[in-house]
């Protein structure tokens, strides 16, 4: 994987651009590992993300760029190699084009700076803030580790969507993110408008669902709550307690443009979100009811099923399938 790594560096930093088309980049940072444990690990993630672009979302191999924990210079998740990485893609795209940013592993908070470690010295939410203002394109910024909420305060901005693992500074357990989010880009399942693409709305859904059921089937209390920011604000917001994001992201794709595939619009979003939201009271009210008298748990439950038959019809409606 790390020779690929290093390839993947070179030739997006040597290649030029042809096309007038619409060019996705994209930079996967996986940082100091810290033991042996945590390098497999997110070698596994970095991998498993790399054929997520290159097979399903069809990225240019030319325009991945993979950092990571690794001997050989050119390619280690170095402060230096990520401000060269995207001092090359700033200088390489335009206004139209996305830049999708994804960093794996592990985050710190001292109180007041929020870093991802990386090899060697590491960068402050606020150089990683700097670094990304020269970039004339679209920006999605999807911070994965622990302790990853002030990031979204710090990188926030117009045209940009930025997700964390954690909704607080304070959460500095290990996630599970990574794996749900990775997962949800390329699985049918996600494709929540059944429109046949996966935007970034839907993919932190699907993430954000597969980290609840995660802890609730190991009877765990959930050290982790992903947030999503795409209207500037840096203050984000959760699936299940949606505020005034998601119009951006529902509307952003990581795939090639499908002929006749419509993106979901602002009322099918506010549906799919309902939607999203009751199927996440169903499952809690299921892990309450033995604390619950029986007729109090019927009578909740019918009323979830009512409300979640009546929005499936109305998103049926919308999205005619």
């Amino acid at each position: 994987m790390r020779w690929i790594a290093a390839a993947a560096v070179a030739l997006v930093l040597l290649t030029p651009l042809h096309s007038n088309a619409q060019q996705r980049f994209a930079l996967i940072v996986s940082g100091a590992a810290g033991g042996p444990e945590y390098a497999g690990q997110y070698d596994r993630w970095a991998g498993q993300l790399s054929k997520a672009l290159f097979e399903g979302l069809k990225f240019d191999h030319a325009l991945v760029m993979v950092l990571s924990d690794t001997p050989r210079p050119a390619s280690a998740s170095t402060a230096e190699n990520v401000r060269r990485a995207i001092a090359s893609v700033s200088a390489r795209m335009g206004r139209d084009d996305v830049f999708f940013i994804v960093l794996i592993g592990h985050g710190t908070f001292d109180g007041t700076d929020a870093k991802f470690n990386l090899v060697g010295p590491d960068l402050e939410s606020t150089e990683w803030s700097a670094l990304l203002k020269s970039v004339p394109g679209r920006i999605v910024v999807v911070n994965t580790s622990s302790a990853s909420f002030p990031f979204l305060e710090r990188l926030s901005g117009p045209r940009r969507i930025v997700i964390t693992a954690t909704d607080s500074a304070a959460q500095r357990y290990d996630t599970v993110f990574p794996e749900y989010f990775i997962r949800a880009l390329t699985d049918p399942a996600a494709d929540l408008d059944k429109n046949e693409r996966i935007s970034m709305w839907e993919a932190f859904t699907a993430a954000s669902a597969g980290v609840r059921r995660h802890y609730q089937q190991r009877g765990q209390l959930s050290t982790e709550h992903a947030l999503l920011d795409d209207n500037g604000d840096g203050i984000g917001s959760e699936v299940t307690t949606p505020g005034e994001d998601g119009s951006l992201a529902s509307r952003t794709y990581l795939d090639p443009a499908l002929p006749g595939a419509a993106p979901t619009d602002d009322v099918l979003l506010k549906l799919l979100q309902r939607k999203t939201n009751l199927e996440a009271e169903v499952e809690d009210l299921k892990i309450r009811r033995a604390f619950l008298p029986a007729a109090d748990y019927a009578k909740e439950f019918e009323r979830l099923m009512i409300d979640l038959a009546q929005v499936s019809h109305d998103i049926r409606a919308r999205t005619k399938t």
